[in-house]
């Protein structure tokens, strides 16, 4: 995984403008309330070492005061959160880093999102603030242990101070300062006061893994399970302020579409409705709750002009894609002459494999709140995942600068990339609607909801991908030549990131886990047709590597057969040059009994054992699926087992909850999923027609973390890209049909 994600952020963050607080205005904001010690990494980066090492750390050398830890007198310490937490854990992880450091008693952990400001808080991957791209832990893990450490050394130091002893006596453990020689102790709490008054250390060294009790310790419970249980976590749809109205919005049903002519008069005339707008972006009906508001906007009779409208369907996009893969498109990677092996090849493997269009489709649609302030700007509240976009972008709606655009960050059900969109669509919807009620006078909350409709049918799509591949084998089974092309959409063309993102006609989010193949091959031809179309797209869980994994690894699959070799030892044998992926398919084999007969099902069954591994996020993953196929040729998904090294596991519980999702995300889409265009209306309208992952499809699924001391990377979408081709990798030694075309539907099998 290259990260081209943050790449692309990087650009975004020299358009974002930041005005910073002073230092004492900010630490007396953030505190809260008086003699509470606030913290961050306000030290230079050099002054904080592992023992005995001396880490590659992430984040600048004299970062501004980035506030993270409160230690209250009342013993509470509380983390602020930078990242939106959707559901991933982020909130437990982040927190457990600085309690680690701080030694800490988990009861006494809190967490709150931090405010939205690129300048304090930003995603060090990325320039600006913003959650994706399995970088949460991976961009925090130094600055938290600072701020951790800072705050243990702040507290010891004010402890030595009121006992008059050597601050090197004094011991910390769970949240107990303690002198052993004079029979002192002490919480946090009772030291809070005395600590905030005293200088940051410059120098305080960070803990060896090898006395970690929080990182890795799998007793701990999430800090959201208590909220999100009683029905006390607060998320967008929750929000309710004085005055607040909901709108919803009617956009054109095609691609492209705009608003030719509007009769609203049956509107207006239902009891509730409080306006209607027609606005570039549609027609926004406004009233007093969201039912009402939904009843207006089904009362509408909008003409459209579909004249730049996608107008075709899904088989004839199908079929420019497959006409646009008989010729060479832009070049991804290259090495060697495949021509020439081509040429001298014992055997000529080919496959074409297609994927649909996707919706995100988290439990909580798209929805905010949005209140215009009285100097210009505007004050909201949501699950922000992109605070970095979304404050300049609503800026720009407004006319103001991004500082006087207050994101309140809340729990967000769900999101897996549809909340992070490069132009901010539903905050710059919400913003709009906002800006033209205010026009005719009425200056109020405005509560923007997507319906589960509006959400599928929305746009913002996975893309759909055309994968054909070529490979040339010798006599003993080695791959002498990899040829591959995609065909596919680009959500980078038409942005501002486009020139940075798109290069030689190859849009490098796309061709991720396929221009860096890591299979050794003689020769490596990988290139791309960037498609045009209406249809919006965007990154969707595990982005490229959502289609790249599965055609390769289903592809692997078939050299392997076609060679007469075991799938795991062909695989093993051309990842020499990847140990860690190496590490992760020799023990998902081991933990998955392979080689080993499985057991035999009922008469007429057939079962059989299928493999996938690969690296996405700075992070490896390898999957073995165990399924049944019956008399009919359906196929039941019996066992999943999966191996992942993701460096340090700062919690595994939640490690092992994103993996299990992963894999049901992973393979509950490819069953039976797909966003299809009939004349370029969307058919697909709620989870009737987009089915989600049902308890009967899913399988028993076993995780195993591999113990390492490398820097602690993604899990949230790595879990995604192997779930399915182990799947259908299974089904073809079962005997089964090889799954060219997503969903399984299509071949009949579910």
């Amino acid at each position: 995984m290259k990260m081209m994600l943050p790449q692309l952020l990087r650009r975004a963050a020299a358009n974002v403008v930041e005005t910073t607080p002073s230092r004492r205005s900010f630490l007396k904001g953030a505190a809260g309330a008086g003699g509470a010690l606030v913290i961050g990494a306000m030290v230079p980066v050099s002054g904080f070492a592992a023992e005995g090492a001396a880490p590659v750390v992430m984040g600048p050398p004299n970062p501004l005061p980035n506030l993270f830890v409160r230690v209250a007198p009342d013993n509470s310490v509380t983390v602020l959160v930078k990242h939106l937490d959707m559901g991933q854990g982020i909130a437990t992880g982040l927190t457990a880093i600085v309690a680690e450091e701080l030694d800490a008693d988990w009861a006494q952990m809190r967490s709150e999102f931090a405010p939205a400001d690129s300048k304090l808080y930003g995603n060090h991957a990325f320039g600006i603030q913003g959650t994706g791209g399995s970088t949460a832990v991976f961009n925090s893990w130094d600055e938290l242990r600072m701020a951790g450490a800072a705050a243990r050394s702040m507290l010891v130091s004010a402890a030595a101070a009121e006992w008059k002893v050597p601050a090197s006596e004094i011991t910390v453990a769970k949240g107990v300062i303690s002198h052993k020689k004079s029979g002192k102790s002490g919480p946090f709490g009772k030291f809070a006061t005395a600590a905030s008054k005293l200088p940051v250390p410059a120098s305080v060294p960070l803990k060896d893994r090898a006395h970690y009790s929080v990182i890795g310790n799998e007793t701990l419970h999430r800090l959201d399970n208590v909220s999100k249980t009683n029905g006390s976590a607060i998320f967008a749809m929750d929000i309710r302020r004085p005055g607040q109205v909901t709108a919803v919005l009617a956009r054109s049903p095609r691609f492209g579409g705009t608003v030719k002519a509007v009769d609203d008069k049956a509107t207006r005339a239902i009891p509730g409705v409080i306006e209607v707008l027609s606005l570039p972006i549609g027609v926004a009906v406004i009233a007093k709750n969201t039912w009402v508001a939904m009843q207006g906007r089904d009362a509408l009779k909008i003409t459209w002009d579909d004249s730049k409208a996608e107008k075709r369907s899904t088989d004839a996009v199908l079929s420019e894609y497959r006409e646009l893969a008989k010729k060479p498109g832009g070049k991804a990677a290259a090495k060697g002459d495949t021509a020439a092996a081509f040429k001298a090849a014992a055997k000529v493997i080919e496959a074409e494999y297609s994927f649909p269009y996707l919706a995100h489709a988290p439990m909580e649609p798209l929805n905010a709140t949005i209140l215009l302030t009285d100097d210009g700007g505007a004050e909201i509240w949501a699950g922000s995942q992109f605070q970095g976009i979304e404050q300049p972008a609503v800026a720009g709606v407004l006319g103001t600068t991004p500082d006087k655009v207050k994101i309140n960050t809340v729990w967000a059900g769900g999101s897996f990339g549809r909340r992070a969109t490069p132009n901010a669509d539903y905050m710059v919807e919400t913003a709009i609607i906002a800006k033209a009620l205010a026009a005719k006078g009425q200056k109020v909350p405005v509560h923007l909801v997507w319906t589960r409709e509006d959400d599928i049918k929305g746009g913002r799509y996975r893309p759909m991908v055309l994968h054909r591949l070529r490979a040339a084998l010798d006599a003993k089974g080695n791959i002498t030549a990899w040829e591959q092309r995609l065909v596919s959409q680009s959500f980078m063309a038409g942005t501002p990131f486009a020139a940075m993102m798109l290069k030689d006609g190859v849009d490098q989010s796309a061709v991720e886990g396929a221009a860096d193949l890591a299979y050794t091959v003689g020769s490596l031809a990988v290139d791309m047709h960037i498609a045009d179309s209406p249809v919006t797209t965007l990154w969707w869980r595990s982005v490229g590597h959502t289609h790249t994994a599965y055609a390769k690894e289903a592809f692997i699959d078939e050299l392997a057969a076609a060679a007469g070799q075991d799938q795991v030892a062909y695989r093993m044998e051309r990842l020499k040059d990847h140990p860690r992926l190496q590490g992760v398919l020799k023990l998902a084999a081991e933990k998955a009994g392979w080689g080993k007969p499985l057991a035999a099902g009922p008469a007429g069954t057939k079962r059989g054992r299928g493999v996938a591994v690969h690296e996405s996020f700075q992070s490896y993953v390898a999957h073995v699926a165990e399924v049944t196929i019956d008399a009919n040729g359906k196929v039941k998904i019996d066992r999943v087992v999966c191996a992942i090294d993701c460096g340090i596991a700062i919690n595994p519980n939640v490690i092992k909850a994103q993996i299990e999702g992963g894999t049901g995300w992973g393979i509950g889409h490819a069953l039976r999923d797909a966003i299809t265009l009939t004349d370029g209306l969307v058919d697909q309208a709620n989870f009737d027609t987009f089915e989600p992952m049902r308890y009967s499809d899913m399988p028993a699924v076993e995780v195993h973390i591999v113990d390492s001391g490398e820097r602690p990377t993604g899990v949230g979408e790595p879990g995604v890209p192997t779930a399915a081709p182990a799947v259908a990798n299974a089904i073809a030694a079962a005997g089964g049909k090889r799954v060219y075309d997503l969903p399984f539907t299509k071949a009949g099998i579910v």
